[in-house]
């Protein structure tokens, strides 16, 4: 995608934002047992800092990761996405 994920403060591309949220669910996949588990526990904070991650897309407002990855759950799962 062309959003940017925001860490810390710090703004990132896709590309590395999955290898980030990989390497999270890789460690730590005990606690994410699915998918709404991975966004809440693992997908929407920094586990060392507790600060929240963003997302922004085409310059749009910010908004929370877990509220963006858990619109994307709900389309992907209404066969809204390919």
């Amino acid at each position: 995608s062309d959003c940017v994920f925001v860490r810390n403060g710090k703004e990132y591309d896709a590309e590395d934002a999955e290898a980030h949220l990989r390497m999270k669910y890789k460690r730590a996949k005990r606690y994410a047992p699915t998918t709404e588990k991975f966004i809440e526990r693992l997908a929407s904070k920094s586990s060392m800092s507790k600060k929240p991650y963003f997302i922004e897309c085409n310059d749009e407002q910010r908004i929370p990761s877990s509220q963006w990855l858990t619109d994307l759950l709900t389309e992907y799962r209404d066969g809204k996405q390919p």
